[in-house]
């Protein structure tokens, strides 16, 4: 411990007379680049209930700047794990091993060139303690910063330097490997695409930072076997135990959300307590048939077992009865013989949903934003599951309302200190697809104050619900307005035309957002129940997504649509969509354009739809007969269209060059010089079927 003005051993007898934490700060180097990941291990030596809630200990730490500005980044429990992929059941799956016991970690991104001091804090009920201090320089890097609503233009988005930026992307969104996870993301990148949303929210059938994990259930048919403790036992405490009742052979099993990785030839303990019925026994199987032996009230247990070689994962664990009749388990722990993390955490019936964050998700969710930092691509994390929150959301001013808001306010915290030193964290989503009748604008209010307060980089704030318009897109204190649209045979004709239903989502939604960006974050092809379609089968080369990435990019939107269907996209490794729309789009002056609708036209069946600037026009022509439902269901291929002409309105009278582009391929193929003469440009467009696009600028 580094200690400034006060001997060491001096200042831990004033810690324990106090009763207070020891504290130490470690810093994970002495040099960072501007806007680089810093971290922080903080030795603490008190113990806590529950870490993750600030009410009971808040940690963090207090950083001087170079120019003097205080800063306090809120540090977080961290549990390290070891990684691998690993085949199980003859699938794909990601070994998690803990290592060692949590530590308390923080993690900043300094904005200063310069030398920094820090120092950690520790709130708890003794008071605030404070360790000594350690120093670290920022140094000058190319980071170009986080990205933000434009201060030029609100309508689109920009990098902290100013530098314009365009939302090309998809869905990541049910994380259960964060190997292939990281993977779609390098994809993505390597493809020219920068965005990707991703769900930290998904419940126990994915990545969930906040989400009740169970052994004992599954949240879409949740009949765990979780009972009060029997004779009234924790009856005022609400506690609860496992039982198992019924005849002889009645049993019930352990089936963790996340797989129980275990290391091959190493001892392990099972633990707990039972309590039996007269006449009843309970066996468990480990590798072997065990009694737990139980007499009159609960019985604490312990069984060891060793695992075989090149053994990887818990077997199935089932508890049996042995004759008619109930018995209960409680207090169910799996760790190493000699000691260290639970393995077994799910199998914990009194740990709370909300409130307490999963740490393999968190770890998981660590390498995704990882991989999005290697590959060029900036994150919009859904945060909050919603079936925990939606129902205390009913009215605002109830206990209830209030409760919700409270935990959302330490899950904001929690995210902040974790990731949000990343620049590559676009966009916090409260929820995705809330439901737009309740009463949330407080809510969203109190969460927004919270990042205000813990998030240091100040990302910002996007929120979705089940039906647009919603009032959501007029709340102050969110960044975006975010739609989700599908086609399905419901919505008629805009079912088979996916530029039509662009550009009517577009019309319909653009006036009500208020100046603000407006992100096309849903899109794909479904049943009219909104899962996967066999039309969508049918569209092997994703011609619907193709031509939605070049309506949405030119209508007016801050995003591409961001398709649903990941798991296709990346099977049929059609992430060669998205390079030349990137391509594209790179060089539009989206923040400084004054960009609005263009005033086109082409003859020849040609659809035409692009933005134009005060000098400037940017287009997309497709054949309105090359929708994905003529092409792919009626299969009638687009034809090859010849002597097209297009017209633009409003440039001034000047000269202009015109560059045509290759769609699918994101090329140049030809540059012409037209004229604008009274305010109307004409140019013969190139032979080209399906679709072409051109940029019109001024001549050189």
């Amino acid at each position: 411990m580094r200690l400034i003005g006060i001997s060491a051993a001096l200042l831990l007898l004033m810690f324990a007379a106090r009763g207070q934490p020891r504290v130490e700060l470690v810093a994970g180097g002495a040099q960072v680049g501007r806007l680089g990941k810093i971290e922080f291990t903080i030795r603490v030596d008190g113990k806590y209930e529950n870490p993750f809630d600030p009410d009971e200990v808040e940690i963090g730490v207090e950083l001087t700047s170079p120019s003097g500005k205080k800063i306090v980044q809120p540090a977080f429990l961290y549990q390290n794990y070891e990684r691998k992929p690993s085949s199980r059941g003859g699938n794909n799956s990601e070994w998690l091993y803990p290592v060692g016991q949590a530590i308390w970690m923080a993690r900043f991104a300094p904005a200063e060139a310069g030398a920094y001091s820090a120092a950690a804090l520790v709130k708890d009920h003794t008071g605030t303690t404070r360790s000594g201090e350690v120093k670290f320089d920022c140094v000058a890097s190319a980071e170009k910063g986080s990205v933000r609503v434009s201060r030029k233009d609100p309508r689109y988005l920009e990098l902290d330097d100013g530098t314009p930026f365009f939302a090309v992307g998809q869905n990541v969104a049910f994380v259960t490997n964060s190997y292939a996870a990281a993977e779609k993301i390098h994809k993505l990148g390597e493809n020219g695409a920068n965005y990707a949303r991703v769900w930290a929210c998904a419940e126990d059938w994915a990545m969930a930072i906040e989400a009740r994990k169970s052994a004992w259930g599954r949240s879409w048919d949740w009949r765990p076997p979780i009972v009060m403790m029997p004779d009234r036992e924790g009856y005022h405490a609400g506690r609860m135990c496992l039982k198992i009742s019924g005849d002889a052979g009645a049993s019930i099993a352990a089936s963790p959300s996340h797989p129980v990785a275990i290391k091959p030839g190493t001892r392990y303990v099972l633990s707990g307590s039972v309590r039996v019925e007269k006449g009843v026994d309970v066996n468990v199987d480990l590798g072997g048939k065990r009694t737990l032996a139980a007499k009159g009230g609960w019985t604490k247990f312990s069984e060891d077992f060793t695992s075989a070689a090149g053994q990887s994962w818990l077997p199935d664990l089932r508890f049996v009865i042995t004759a008619k009749g109930s018995a209960w388990l409680a207090g169910l722990s799996l760790t190493e013989a000699g000691g260290g993390p639970e393995l077994l955490w799910e199998a914990d019936v009194n740990r709370p949903a909300v409130g307490v964050y999963n740490q393999p998700d968190c770890f998981m969710l660590d390498q995704i934003v990882e991989a999005a930092e290697q590959s060029g691509v900036y994150l919009q994390l859904v945060l909050l599951t919603r079936d925990h929150y939606m129902n205390l959301l009913g009215r605002d001013g109830t206990a209830e309302y209030e409760r919700a808001a409270q935990a959302a306010r330490k899950l904001a915290r929690y995210a902040a200190a974790r990731w949000g030193y990343s620049t590559h964290v676009a966009a916090w989503e409260v929820f995705n697809e809330m439901d737009p009748g309740k009463p949330t604008d407080a809510f969203y209010s109190r969460i927004a104050e919270a990042f205000e307060q813990f998030d240091t980089s100040r990302h910002m704030l996007a929120n979705s619900t089940w039906s647009v318009p919603t009032k959501d897109f007029r709340h102050p204190k969110l960044s975006t307005a975010d739609t989700h649209f599908y086609l399905r045979p419901a919505n008629g004709e805009l079912w088979k035309d996916e530029v039509a239903s662009v550009q009517a989502k577009w019309k319909a939604i653009s006036p009500l957002v208020q100046g603000r960006p407006l992100m096309f974050s849903e899109f794909g092809i479904t049943n009219n129940d909104w899962h996967h379609a066999p039309e969508l089968d049918k569209d092997a080369r994703y011609v619907h997504l193709h031509n939605a990435l070049w309506a949405s990019a030119l209508s007016g939107y801050a995003s591409t649509v961001c398709d649903w269907f990941w798991d296709d996209i990346h099977k049929r490794d059609l992430y060669g969509h998205y390079r030349p729309i990137s391509r594209f789009v790179a060089d539009i002056p989206w923040t400084s354009g004054k960009l609005k609708p263009a005033t086109a036209s082409c003859d020849k069946g040609v659809r035409l739809l692009g933005l134009a600037g005060e000098r400037d026009a940017y287009l997309w022509l497709q054949d309105e007969k090359a929708t994905w439902w003529n092409i792919v269901m009626e299969n009638r291929p687009p034809q090859r269209i010849d002597a097209a002409t297009m017209s633009v309105d409003g440039l001034p009278d000047s000269a202009y060059g015109v560059e045509w582009w290759d769609t699918q391929d994101g090329k140049v193929i030809r540059t012409d010089r037209a004229e604008s003469r009274e305010g109307k440009l004409s140019v013969a467009v190139p032979a080209f079927t399906g679709d072409v696009a051109c940029k019109v600028r001024p001549a050189k």
